[in-house]
């Protein structure tokens, strides 16, 4: 019964990287953490399908949250217990240098407060 759980649990964490703006936040957040006013500068759409894009890999524990004031930073979760298989994902997809240097530029936390 145990093997069937993780099976459905592992397949869980592979359903959830198998979005596109999902794997992308995962592999922004494998090189740097993140507000969710930083991720706006990178995808077209809005701050609350962001958000509900990071609760769900937070609710599946792949990422965690640290607050700092009244902003929140998201970064990978490496002690959750799929960390090795999310690790061997990200592995596979390109570097998110051109993502994260738009982030960069722009500095977007400058006018958000974060």
């Amino acid at each position: 019964m145990t093997s069937i759980i993780e099976l459905e649990r592992a397949a869980n964490v592979l359903k959830l990287l198998g979005d596109k703006t999902r794997l992308t936040i995962m592999g922004i957040l494998k090189q740097r953490e993140c507000c969710v006013c930083e991720f706006l500068e990178v995808f077209e759409m809005s701050q609350p399908s962001i958000s509900q894009h990071l609760r769900k890999l937070k609710d599946a524990g792949m990422v965690k949250e640290e607050r700092r004031g009244q902003w929140i930073y998201y970064s990978l979760n490496t002690q959750n217990e799929f960390y090795g298989l999310i690790e061997d994902v990200l592995e596979h997809v390109p570097e998110q240098i051109d993502k994260i240097k738009m982030i960069e530029k722009a500095n977007p936390t400058l006018q958000c407060g974060c």
